[in-house]
């Protein structure tokens, strides 16, 4: 029997924004002070969290294997991460092929292990199987699990490269064998109260009067730059700060710095999107026949196309992406416009995260957009997660510890 439309956008609604904006970025400890301690590492054969891989408390269930001609092969993404290695000895690539919480995870390890030991890089010797060599039931066919160790293969360090690993999110780290490290984190959607998007307080959003002004200096009621279509299409306009869905001053994160060739440049967290166009890229900026499509930060390559404004005659153009890194920055900000788009440090970007439907994300935060309609904008600012985000994380939630709730099937087979 088939949902009707109405369940199955409230059902995606629900779980792809309930942790929309929680804590601003994927893993343990995002939208914490981060504090000086000392790590410890793991023992061997020792698991963290102390429970089984595919419990609630760790990965999650398992949801079917996932092969190249199934339609859940889409929830694959490859990971071309220059500071990282793929052993990948079957040639097929299938090695860097995983889940988008997967790949963020392991960029963020392989950030770590660079800082811990400078000249080392992080090694995937397992990704994504679709050969059947592993146990029934096993995470790595669902590209949900790798198997890792440092590209010295210097054994000494896999203890410690287990802490890292745990540090960095992965839902479920095991000290398996001595040859490598086993890691593996929830699917996608149950990941989701773990994931979400902001800027950095230092990020420059331009003001009615022509100004910049940092993120982190925003105040509700204030006018900034933004793109009157919620899907990134429409005129520039002024748009008003209705609130912030998540500000966490103090929070050191992960950014994609992504920068283009006209010399712009954005940071945002991980799952945070922004808008890309799908099409030729013309000499002179104007956009060539295509689309605009709403993009999570980590999924941006060089070659691809932002949208940017040329601020001294207010139009917008097209910029290709040069460059993509990785910058821990400090400071995490997630404003909330009317329009549900601001224009950040010339690029045109969402308020959204989580998803990348740019147009479901406009639609689920309808309600809080009205709310302050009504009452006026958010005139006392918090820090930390947004309520609305809360109510719904907590919704969220319950749907997602439900054996019955597969997000994928909409219809009975």
């Amino acid at each position: 029997m088939r949902l009707s439309t109405a369940a199955a956008l409230l059902t995606g609604f629900i779980l792809a924004f309930s942790p929309a904006f929680d804590s601003c970025g994927p893993g343990r400890g995002y939208g914490k002070r981060r504090t000086t301690r000392k790590l410890t590492p793991l023992a061997y054969k020792q698991f963290s969290p102390n429970v089984a891989e595919k419990t609630l408390g760790a990965s999650g269930r398992y949801e079917g294997k996932i092969t190249r001609s199934s339609e859940r092969f889409k929830e694959l993404t490859p990971n071309y991460n220059p500071d990282i290695i793929f052993k990948d000895e079957e040639n097929t690539g299938a090695d860097r092929m995983m889940t988008q919480r997967c790949k963020d995870k392991l960029n963020s390890l392989g950030i770590s292990v660079m800082n811990l030991w400078p000249g080392v890089r992080l090694r995937v010797t397992e990704g994504w199987d679709e050969d059947g060599h592993h146990s029934e039931e096993s995470l790595h066919y669902e590209g949900r699990a790798v198997d890792i160790t440092t590209s010295d293969r210097d054994r000494k360090k896999y203890a410690m490269l287990a802490r890292l690993a745990v540090e960095a999110g992965f839902d479920w780290v095991y000290y398996e064998s001595k040859g490598h490290i086993h890691c593996s984190v929830k699917s996608d959607h149950s990941a989701a109260i773990n994931t979400g998007g902001c800027f950095p307080g230092e990020a420059l959003v331009t003001m009615e009067d022509g100004t910049h002004r940092p993120i982190r200096d925003l105040r509700a009621g204030d006018l900034v730059l933004a793109s009157m279509g919620s899907d990134g299409t429409g005129d520039l306009v002024y748009s008003e700060v209705l609130t912030f869905l998540d500000r966490s001053p103090s929070a050191q994160k992960h950014f994609y710095v992504i920068s283009t060739e006209d010399g712009a440049n954005v940071s945002l967290t991980a799952a945070h999107l922004l808008f890309v166009w799908v099409g030729n890229c013309s000499i002179g900026g104007q956009p060539m026949p295509g689309v605009l499509r709403a993009i999570f930060a980590s999924d941006a390559q060089p070659g691809q196309c932002l949208l940017i404004v040329d601020e001294g005659e207010l139009r917008k153009r097209v910029s290709r992406i040069t460059r993509v890194e990785v910058r821990e920055d400090q400071g995490v900000f997630a404003p909330l416009t009317a329009h549900g788009t601001l224009v950040v440090n010339g690029v045109v970007s969402s308020c959204y995260a989580a998803v990348n439907k740019q147009r479901l994300a406009h639609w689920a935060f309808a309600p809080l957009r009205l709310l302050y309609r009504w009452t006026g904008p958010d005139r006392i600012l918090k820090n930390g997660l947004h309520w609305y985000s809360h109510v719904l994380l907590s919704v969220g939630t319950l749907l997602l510890d439900s054996e019955l709730f597969h997000p994928w099937a909409l219809e009975e087979n």
